[in-house]
């Protein structure tokens, strides 16, 4: 059985203090395209559904690693909604502990 490719995007060390900063994050290295919604429905299709990301596309699954601040040590609405959209065999979202 072949390894599964994974697109490793790794914003750790990074400030992410709003959605906004998030997706001006992933946009480049995900490859999103202009008219991407920047909202977490648009970016629940983008890594579950698919064919919005050439770049996403080409990979089994999407790894994204975060430091635990800002938005993602937050317990808005948004910031929940964001973590839901990593769900599935996909995506990941893993968030390390600031030391």
């Amino acid at each position: 059985m072949a390894k599964e490719s994974e697109l490793v995007v790794d914003l750790r060390g990074r400030p992410i203090e709003t959605l906004d900063d998030f997706w001006n994050a992933v946009g480049e290295p995900c490859g999103l395209p202009e008219w991407f919604g920047r909202n977490t429905e648009a970016w629940r299709d983008t890594i579950q559904t698919r064919g919005v990301s050439e770049v996403i596309d080409s990979y089994d699954v999407l790894v994204v690693h975060v430091d635990k601040q800002g938005v993602f040590a937050a317990r808005n609405r948004e910031a929940r909604a964001l973590r839901r959209a990593f769900s599935g065999k996909q995506s990941r979202l893993v968030v390390h502990e600031l030391l």
